[in-house]
C-alpha cells in the first residue's frame, strides 16, 4: 500500500492548529501538514465564539500561568497583525459587573490580577454604580471593573490569514479530511483518513482537534481517564435601533464557577452588531448547532459514554441538574434568555431580538471523579502530542500558546527538524517563549 509520509501532521484546522502550522513552517525545514475534517478552516469553535480579544484580568496569574502569559503577549501582536493585513479591529471595552454586593470582592480581585498580568493601569478601572451610570445609563449594577482595551475581532479572518502565511512557507492544508483511525508504533504514526485510500504517516502528530480531540486521543488509548461534555452557546441579535442601548461589552461575575454555565453577556461584534448570549445548552456532540443530537446514534453513544465514565457522578448532582434544566429552558424560550440579561440591562425586551446569532459549542473535559477540569491538558505518546480541554480564552492566546508547545516539543526532542534562517517581522518566537521560562 502506498503511504504519504510527513514530518509533522496537525489534526485540527482551528486557530490553534493553524497557529502551530504557522510557527512550524516559519521556523523549520520539513513537510508540515494540517488535516481539517470540514471544507474550510475555523469552522467550529475558532469561528463560532464571541469574537472578543480578551485582556487577562479574570485569569489568576498563579493558577493560569500559561494562558495568562499567552493572552497577555498576544494583544500587541494581534493589533499589529490586523493592521498589516487590513483586518477588522474594534476596541469596544468591557464592563465586568457585580450584580450583587457580595460579588464586589471579585471585581477587586480581578483588578489586582489584571495589574499583575500586565494590563496598563489606565486601561483598568474599578467603577461605582454612579460612575457606571455616567458611562452606560442603561446598565444596572452594584459596581463594575472597566477594561478599556478589550477588543472585537474576527477570529475566522485571523485564522485564514495565518493559513495564508503558513502556506506561503510550505504548509499543506488538507480539507474534508475526517480522521477515522490512528495507529502508533516505535517508528511513526499512521493516520487513516476517510476518502483517502492511503494512510498518512508522520514522525510527529499533534492533536488539537477541539471538540474531537479527546476522541482522537482515545484512538491511541491516551487520556482514557477523561471524557467530555458539549455545551451549545446560543445568541440573539439586537435589532436596530435597540442595538444602541449599550455601547460596550457587559459581562457579569460568574455565579457558578464550578460549572460551564454562564449568565448571558451583552457582546459587540466587530461589524457593530450587538448580541445577547451565550447560554450553555448540553448537547450530545461537538457539532450539534440545533436540537440535542445530529442523530439517534450520536445521542445513544453519548449516553452510554456518560454512564460508563465518571460523568455519571456529575449528572446525579442536584445543582448541575437544576442548571441543566434552566439552560435548556433558555434555549427553548427567548423570553428566558432575555430575562436573564434584564438583570443588568432592565430596559431590554424580548421584542428587540428577532434573529438568532451564530451558535458555538464548548467541550469541557471531566476527570474520572466527574469534576470539570479547569486547565488545558497536554498528553503525549512516543510520536504524538495531544492538547485537550483548550477552551476560552483560547483564541486570544493561540499563537503564543502554540509557540510554547513547539518550544516544549523541541526541548523534549519530539520535534527534531532543521531550523530555517530567522525571518523579520512581528512573530518573534524566541521573544515569546522567553516569557514562559
Amino acid at each position: 500500500m502506498e503511504i504519504y509520509m510527513k514530518d509533522v501532521v496537525i489534526i485540527g484546522g482551528g486557530i490553534l492548529g493553524t497557529s502551530l502550522a504557522h510557527w512550524l513552517t516559519k521556523l523549520y525545514e520539513g513537510d508540515i501538514c494540517v488535516l481539517e475534517k470540514e471544507d474550510r478552516i475555523a469552522s467550529h469553535a475558532s469561528g463560532r465564539n464571541t469574537g472578543v480579544l480578551h485582556r487577562p484580568f479574570y485569569l489568576d496569574p498563579e493558577k493560569n500561568k500559561i494562558f495568562t502569559k499567552s493572552t497577555s503577549l498576544m494583544y500587541d501582536i494581534w493589533k499589529r497583525y490586523t493592521l498589516e493585513n487590513n483586518l477588522p479591529w474594534l476596541e469596544v471595552g468591557t464592563l465586568e459587573i457585580a450584580i450583587k454586593e457580595e460579588q464586589y470582592n471579585h471585581l477587586e480581585k480581578y483588578l489586582k490580577w489584571g495589574e499583575l498580568n500586565g494590563i496598563d493601569k489606565k486601561d483598568l478601572t474599578l467603577l461605582s454604580r454612579n460612575e457606571v451610570k455616567n458611562l452606560e445609563p442603561n446598565v444596572e449594577c452594584v459596581a463594575a471593573l472597566r477594561c478599556k482595551s478589550d477588543t472585537a475581532v474576527d477570529y475566522s479572518k485571523l485564522t485564514e490569514q495565518l493559513k495564508i502565511d503558513a502556506e506561503s512557507n510550505g504548509a499543506k492544508f488538507i480539507l474534508n479530511s475526517h480522521v477515522e483511525h490512528v495507529k502508533e508504533d516505535d517508528e511513526c504514526v499512521s493516520i487513516h483518513v476517510k476518502n483517502i485510500s492511503k494512510p498518512i504517516q508522520c514522525k510527529l502528530m499533534i492533536n488539537c482537534a477541539g471538540g474531537n480531540s479527546i476522541d482522537i486521543a482515545h484512538m491511541l488509548n491516551v487520556g482514557k481517564e477523561y471524557t467530555d461534555l458539549h455545551f451549545r452557546g446560543e445568541y440573539w441579535i439586537a435589532d436596530q435601533p435597540y442595538d444602541s442601548i449599550v455601547n460596550t461589552n457587559i459581562y457579569s461575575v460568574p455565579r457558578h464557577p464550578s460549572f460551564p454555565f454562564l449568565d448571558p453577556h451583552w457582546i459587540i461584534r466587530v461589524d457593530g452588531r450587538r448580541q445577547i448570549g451565550p447560554n450553555a445548552v448540553p448537547v450530545a456532540g461537538p457539532n450539534v448547532y440545533e436540537g440535542i443530537a445530529i442523530d439517534g446514534n450520536e445521542l445513544i453513544s453519548k449516553i452510554i459514554e456518560i454512564l460508563q465514565s465518571g460523568t455519571r457522578k456529575l449528572i446525579l448532582n442536584p445543582e448541575f441538574l437544576s442548571l441543566f434544566w434552566n439552560e435548556w429552558m433558555s434555549s427553548l424560550s427567548k423570553d428566558v434568555m432575555i430575562k436573564r440579561a434584564q438583570q443588568f440591562i432592565p430596559k431590554l425586551k424580548a421584542g428587540y431580538f428577532t434573529r438568532k446569532g451564530t451558535a458555538g459549542i464548548r467541550s469541557p473535559v471531566l476527570n474520572n471523579t466527574g469534576k470539570f477540569v479547569s486547565d488545558t491538558i497536554e498528553l503525549d505518546g512516543p510520536h504524538t502530542y495531544h492538547i485537550l480541554n483548550y477552551n476560552s480564552p483560547g483564541a486570544t492566546g493561540a499563537p503564543a500558546y502554540a509557540a510554547y508547545i513547539i518550544n516544549r516539543l523541541e526541548e523534549t526532542k519530539m520535534l527534531n527538524l532543521s531550523r530555517k534562517n530567522k525571518q523579520p517581522g512581528i512573530w518573534n518566537f524566541e521573544q515569546i517563549v522567553s516569557h514562559f521560562n
